[in-house]
């Protein structure tokens, strides 16, 4: 792995401020091989890049799900070796999609480190036209989806406005919506009310309800599989040449 020119240089102290993990912890997973060796820089300080920030975070919340270490080496060794930085937290995202949902306060000083970078009012505003975060009321401060954050960074030096993001929202919200409705009552009206008037016992009607839990993964795979083949035809098709 090489850090790109673009990418920051980080020290390990660095890293370990930018990720909210201890320096200890970044040296414990290299040796567990969760983390690439760091590139070798000038007087053997190694420099460690946003591949590290993504791989780092995606632990993290493999940990939020309840995941072993152990766990998480076997699930990372499953990964394409050349996934990049916006790969990993594109797949961080969907992962975090069926963690229990989690938001973190934090300060507009805290938001900027976590970010790595200065934020505008404009880079706020686009950052919560996305859904990454909200403005807090009666205080300086921020309420942010830490498992988007990393990823809408990333898209803060895309040229596309405000208003674009918003409309796109707006069309991935009622579309999923609907989605969710009519799965939700395929469900119900397949598996739940049938089995229901079986006249099963509670213990039966718990398990079943507790179905849902690793459906939702499941479905979330096939939905977000599903829209990037669509999504891959739709622009094939409307940017072909004539």
């Amino acid at each position: 792995m090489a850090t790109g020119a673009a990418e920051p240089a980080l020290t390990v102290d660095e890293l370990a401020a930018r990720a909210g993990v201890t320096v200890r912890t970044i040296r414990f997973y290299s040796t567990r091989g969760l983390l690439p060796p760091p590139v070798i820089g000038p007087r053997r300080v190694g420099h460690y890049g946003q591949d590290h920030l993504s791989r780092l975070a995606l632990i993290e919340e493999l940990q939020h799900l309840g995941m072993t270490l152990a766990a998480i080496e076997r699930y990372l060794e499953r990964l394409p070796p050349d996934l990049s930085a916006h790969d990993l937290a594109v797949h961080r995202a969907l992962v975090a999609s069926w963690a229990p949902d989690s938001t973190e306060d934090a300060t507009r000083a805290e938001l900027e480190r976590r970010a790595g970078r200065a934020l505008s009012e404009e880079d706020i505003d686009r950052l919560a036209a996305m859904g990454v975060l909200v403005r807090a009321e009666g205080r300086d401060g921020f309420r942010l989806d830490p498992g988007l954050l990393r990823l809408g960074v990333e898209l803060l030096d895309v040229p596309i406005a405000q208003e674009t993001i918003l409309a796109a929202r707006t069309i991935l919200l009622e579309h999923t919506r609907e989605a969710a409705h009519e799965l939700t009552r395929l469900f119900r009206d397949e598996v739940w009310t049938p089995y229901r008037n079986e006249g099963s016992d509670p213990g039966h009607v718990a398990a079943m309800k507790s179905l849902s839990a690793p459906m939702r993964p499941l479905v979330v795979q096939a939905l977000v599989t599903a829209f990037q083949r669509s999504l891959k035809e739709e622009l094939r098709a409307a940017f072909r040449t004539r």
